[in-house]
């Protein structure tokens, strides 16, 4: 994923950071527990779309 694109994303819910996790393709919003999707390239900025993390996942995060 391109890092400027990044650099210029926010979560549509809270509109806080997101994190790139590059072993699940997805965009991460700690704050909101949420995980938005990569497809072919794009993320999909969707709430509907979004999966919630488990603590597990937030925790495998922090690191």
């Amino acid at each position: 994923m391109n890092p400027k694109l990044l650099d210029i994303l926010v979560c549509p819910c809270c509109k806080g950071e997101l994190l790139l996790n590059k072993d699940s393709d997805e965009l991460v919003c700690r704050f909101d527990k949420l995980a938005y999707p990569i497809r072919d390239d794009i993320p999909v900025m969707l709430e509907n779309e979004a999966r919630e993390l488990g603590v597990a996942e937030l925790d495998a995060l922090k690191g």
